[in-house]
């Protein structure tokens, strides 16, 4: 049985979508069998791996909404061992109807165990907020990894998440835990950015991944051609990266299962 990931911040703008889809197809090129699902309405993880969300037969909000099972749900990507249950803008209603859902928190979670088993890993990609969507992924993941962009405001907003984390943990999912902290659109070439890389460190120690995320225009680029940056560009800065954060990741969790 594989682990789910959850990749969270209400920040916008911090790389979650590009670490989804980077991170989901890293693991993958090494050799894991991985599933992505688009809990963001702005669907642009799906898009970002070159499947139209208008042409899905189903998607994440009739798993979640009209209990469609996910494992029907599921797309093959153009990355060999990767899946994704893709996303559409009517996840926007999702929110207001899963309010009357009986345990209504936990509906992604049960929807995961029907396929958890055929994963090494599960990666969701959350909205910018910290609505019933996203409780829904932190109640459903083993973990999280927490973007964080190398800017002036880079810690503002954690402490919100990090509360929201503790309250699901002692309510909902006691087994939560920080995968890391993920420093993203980082430059070296910048005193701030490594000003912050170094208060991140003070502040989670261990918890901070060592790998870093750099600005890279092949990184940017390659969304728009529905690829991830290992197939876009493999000799890039920003595909090479999360290669190494995918080493990085399977390395903390060669424990976790025995296909790992």
């Amino acid at each position: 049985m594989g682990k789910t990931i959850a990749i969270a911040n209400q920040k916008g703008g911090v790389g979650k979508t590009t670490t989804a889809i980077n991170l989901a197809a890293s693991l993958a090129m090494n050799g894991k069998k991985v599933l992505l699902i688009d809990a963001d309405p702005q669907a642009n993880a799906t898009s970002g791996l070159g499947i139209d969300p208008k042409k899905t037969a189903s998607s994440i909000y009739e798993c979640l909404v009209d209990d469609y099972p996910m494992a029907s749900s599921r797309n093959s990507t153009c990355v060999k061992g990767l899946d994704l249950v893709g996303s559409r803008i009517d996840l926007v209603g999702a929110e207001l109807e899963l309010v009357n859902k009986p345990n209504r928190e936990r509906v992604l979670r049960n929807l995961i165990a029907d396929v958890k088993k055929e994963y090494d890993f599960i990666l969701i990609d959350c909205s910018p907020s910290l609505g019933l969507i996203t409780v829904n992924a932190l109640t459903a993941a083993d973990s999280v990894i927490i973007p964080v962009q190398a800017e002036y405001f880079a810690l503002e907003g954690i402490s919100k998440l990090l509360n929201t984390i503790r309250i699901i943990k002692s309510k909902l999912n006691p087994a939560i835990e920080i995968e890391g902290f993920l420093l993203t659109m980082y430059d070296a070439r910048l005193r701030l950015a490594n000003q912050i890389y170094e208060e991140l460190k003070s502040h989670f120690g261990d918890m901070v991944f060592n790998n870093v995320i750099p600005r890279n225009i092949r990184l940017s680029e390659a969304p728009s051609h529905g690829l991830p940056a290992i197939l876009y560009d493999p000799e890039s800065r920003g595909a090479t990266s999360h290669v190494l954060l995918a080493k990085e990741v399977i390395a903390k969790n060669r424990h976790f299962t025995s296909s790992i």
